[in-house]
Formats: C-alpha cells, sequence, structure tokens
C-alpha cells in the first residue's frame, strides 16, 4: 500500500476512503488510468523534476492535488 501523506487535512473518513482507492496503484501508469477513471477526468497537471531518477507527479483530485512520487 503506497504511503499517503495528508497535507490537506482530509476528514479521516474520506482519507481512509481515498488510501483504500490509491492502494492498488503500483505503477505511473495505473495513476494515469485511475486519475482519466475519475469523474471528471483528472490528468497529470505538473511533473517537477527532482533529480535524474525521481520525478512528482501531480494530479488535481476534487479539491485538492495529489503528489506521486516515482523513480
Amino acid at each position: 500500500m503506497p504511503t499517503v501523506n495528508d497535507r490537506a487535512g482530509l476528514p479521516s473518513e474520506r482519507l481512509a476512503a481515498l488510501k483504500l482507492e490509491l492502494a492498488p496503484l503500483t505503477i505511473l501508469q495505473d495513476v494515469i488510468r485511475w486519475g482519466f477513471a475519475q469523474t471528471p477526468p483528472s490528468d497529470v497537471a505538473d511533473v517537477v523534476i527532482q533529480d535524474e531518477f525521481t520525478h512528482d507527479v501531480v494530479l488535481p483530485w476534487r479539491e485538492v492535488f495529489l503528489v506521486f512520487d516515482t523513480t
């Protein structure tokens, strides 16, 4: 299960539901497909390059942004 750091202060039941929804996402392709399956669909808003191997992928989700650390 991916680590979820809640910096938006989501209500505990909403955070728990998000964690369950994100649990099966193991690769970036899963994240992209999950984003497009949302209503409304969510596309990558930004990619922040940390170094040559690590990137942060930012997706809007409802009224917050999710940041996925990819290596």
